[in-house]
């Protein structure tokens, strides 16, 4: 908890109107003006260009912090705040340091760290054409071809400078090329034993989220089939320049929804990445002379495999690149992809249950601050995730020796330069604030690296639970707090 200490030095004889000052600062009233003014970032600063000449820079901090306590913003919110020093590994400024608060997508830090320390920043998912059977003079592959995933999330999305389907299948029929085959005697069959797509889980209790989307539960459904989903929203209003995701009824995945034909109803497809990408091939080799005379399944399992010969094998971006996009972006889907995989590398099985218990029990093992701590998803959707301030600036000043920190923190969005950062610290701390956003409904949370102008490298999270009024008040409250701490 921030106290205010008692300044007692000669310049404030000289400053009899500096104590006048300073005694007020508490009771700064908060005007709904300052919000609407287009130079609404400059809110009323508690402490004038006389104090600031006198005052230290942790004592400009805890006086912004103290004051952000009556702002009617903030004070009724459940909030905390911790700016600490790595070297000295001492506290600077805190408020509620020790309170668990909802981490909304700054969980995401512990994901993808997790992430790159069990799998290191160059490993890559493979998706493998193959064959079993024998390829006769004229060609003919007698026998069928197999798609082989390994749940790659970036499959045909393009994120992370992941290849096309179209630059997929072109290696593919180039592998076919190579063996010589042309006409194919036999079934494509699809054989993915991790993950049946780029899909994930949502809690259904989501209703928003940041990067202008929107997560909506499944609510009642109007002529529903798997290929041209119909979901009824139960309120109209929403931005058509927004994208929308739901909860499937079918299976309770997340589903993007292509269209918002209005009047409450969401156009959507199930994505299916393996399935699209294993028709799409067919229907490019029929094109292309080579036929085939089967049809395209998925087995995920195969008991008895059959001896295969590998033809093709298209490499993911590498982990790296996928962790740098998904907190560039804060990608869900991505993020409880990462989840999954390192629940199946190390136990096994793609479930997220079994990704949740390796990213705690790799927590335990890195000393983190287990109190407090509840870690639900990957991504950080869940309103069950918990974390205090003082375990993610612990945890994040853990990092700083890791071999893998530089590309971890160039993966974090920095302020008024990149990512979901891109918009705050436009002025005072532009390329200077290296974080990861966090957004839930009434929910704001910001967390990672600050480097000050002294050249020092400090550690800061400031969550903010059931605020009042928008998500863009409680920006420039967050850059008004963080502010003289640039000067530390």
């Amino acid at each position: 908890m921030v106290k205010f200490r008692k300044y007692i030095s000669s310049a404030a004889v000289l400053a009899s109107g500096l104590f006048l000052a300073q005694s007020t600062v508490s009771t700064v009233l908060y005007s709904q003006n300052y919000d609407n003014q287009k130079s609404s970032l400059n809110l009323p600063s508690p402490v004038g260009s006389m104090e600031r000449s006198v005052l230290s820079a942790k004592e400009l901090v805890d006086i912004n912090v103290n004051t952000m306590m009556a702002d009617p913003v903030l004070k009724n919110a459940n909030w905390g705040f911790v700016v600490y020093d790595p070297k000295t590994k001492k506290v600077i400024s805190s408020y509620n340091e020790s309170s668990p608060l909802v981490p909304a997508s700054t969980t995401k830090l512990l994901t993808t760290e997790t992430a790159l320390n069990l799998l290191g920043e160059n490993y890559r998912w493979l998706t493998q054409l193959e064959y079993a059977g024998t390829v006769d003079e004229n060609g003919t592959l007698n026998g069928n071809l197999y798609v082989v995933g390994s749940g790659d999330p970036s499959l045909g999305t393009n994120k992370a400078g992941a290849g096309s389907y179209r630059d997929i299948i072109s290696d593919f029929i180039g592998g076919l090329s190579r063996e010589g085959i042309r006409k194919v005697n036999g079934d494509i069959i699809i054989q993915t034993a991790l993950f049946k797509g780029n899909i994930a889980m949502l809690p259904e209790n989501v209703v928003w989220l940041e990067n202008n989307n929107y997560y909506l539960p499944a609510g009642t459904t109007r002529a529903i089939n798997p290929a041209n989903e119909k979901l009824i929203v139960k309120k109209s209003g929403f931005s058509t320049e927004k994208k929308f995701f739901y909860v499937s009824p079918y299976a309770h995945q997340m589903v993007y929804a292509e269209k918002y034909d209005g009047d409450g109803v969401l156009t959507t497809k199930l994505p299916d990445a393996p399935a699209y990408l294993a028709n799409s091939f067919r229907t490019t080799l029929v094109k292309s002379g080579i036929p085939v005379t089967g049809k395209v399944f998925a087995k995920m399992t195969d008991p008895t495999p059959e001896n295969r010969k590998m033809i093709s094998a298209y490499k993911s971006p590498t982990l790296g690149d996928i962790i740098y996009y998904t907190n560039q972006h804060s990608d869900n889907s991505l993020a409880e992809a990462l989840l999954r995989t390192v629940g199946f590398q190390k136990l096994g099985d793609q479930t997220s249950e079994s990704g949740r218990i390796v990213v705690t029990d790799h927590l335990k093992d890195a000393g983190f601050d287990m109190l407090g701590l509840t870690y639900m998803d990957g991504s950080g959707l869940s309103r069950s995730n918990n974390v205090t301030p003082i375990s993610q600036v612990k945890f994040l000043t853990s990092l700083m020796d890791e071999k893998y920190y530089r590309s971890y923190l160039t993966s974090l969005p920095i302020g008024g330069q990149s990512g979901t950062l891109k918009r705050m610290f436009i002025g005072t701390g532009n390329g200077q604030v290296f974080a990861k956003t966090g957004t839930l409904n009434k929910v704001k949370t910001l967390a990672g690296y600050l480097k000050t102008n002294s050249g020092k490298t400090l550690v800061f999270s400031l969550m903010v639970n059931n605020y009042s009024g928008s998500v863009d008040m409680v920006k420039k409250r967050m850059e008004k707090i963080l502010e003289p701490a640039l000067d530390l």
